[in-house]
């Protein structure tokens, strides 16, 4: 309990040093965030493989099917981000502006395990650019698996809206000026204690006891200067034979 209060007073004492780095710690979090973040939106589209049809024209569902299914989501995942796929969705649509490998760097693909449901993520600089990107990749690559694996059995389960992303992933004032909070917090409090730990002098007679382990006998008190200043004030105002005198009768 004791050691707390000590812990509480070294930061009672350098109050202003953490005030200090709170500040400025919020204070750039909130700039970078307005003035130096350049937005990011985030477009997701869906991809669903059935490989097996009845004669009706609907998917089996047998379980051998869908297990079958599933392993083969591991090989359309790397041919998505294939060039054959990329570059191919570069030159049908040149008005994206990116090259295969500039695709490659904005497109994700992530499944679900033990799922057939294949998830496709772009970004972009807009919404509407975004969700543009990942819908190409996705026609694209429906559209050439029956070259590349000799079978059609990719479909377009749901197509990205540019409304459904219109909020940038990468800009959360709030969140990243309490993240600021807390990390300026930590920063502080560990330099007032590195600082007190440096500090090998002696400001008070407790600390004197506590480190010579012997009682303090006296003080010379600090004078101000106001104090020294009404002192010599008050003796240059006393004139010889001011003061009182006692006689003798004789």
């Amino acid at each position: 309990m004791v050691e707390l209060k000590e812990y509480m007073q070294i930061l009672r004492k350098r109050i202003w040093i953490i005030v200090a780095f709170v500040a400025v710690a919020c204070i750039g979090a909130g700039v970078k965030n307005y003035f130096f973040t350049v937005p990011v939106y985030e477009a997701n589209a869906k991809l669903i493989v059935n490989q097996a049809y009845n004669a009706e024209g609907f998917p089996n569902l047998d379980i051998g099917s869908i297990q079958t299914n599933i392993k083969v989501i591991n090989s359309y995942i790397e041919i998505i981000k294939s060039p054959a796929i990329l570059d191919k969705v570069a030159a049908t649509y040149p008005d994206l502006g990116m090259s295969g490998s500039q695709l490659g760097q904005n497109i994700q693909v992530t499944t679900a395990k033990e799922s057939q449901v294949m998830s496709l993520t772009a970004t972009g600089l807009s919404s509407e650019k975004a969700a543009k990107t990942v819908n190409a990749v996705a026609k694209v690559f429906k559209s050439q698996i029956p070259a590349i694996m000799k079978v059609d059995n990719v479909t377009i389960l749901s197509e990205a809206k540019p409304m459904d992303s219109s909020r940038p992933i990468n800009v959360n004032p709030s969140l990243n000026i309490l993240v600021s909070f807390f990390v300026g917090l930590l920063l502080a409090i560990g330099f007032v204690f590195l600082l007190e730990y440096l500090d090998d002098t002696l400001k008070t007679e407790d600390e004197l006891e506590k480190e010579l382990g012997i009682p303090t006998l006296a003080v010379v008190s600090r004078i101000k200067k106001e104090d020294a200043r009404i002192s010599k004030q008050t003796t240059s105002q006393k004139q010889v034979g001011d003061g009182q005198y006692a006689t003798v009768n004789q």
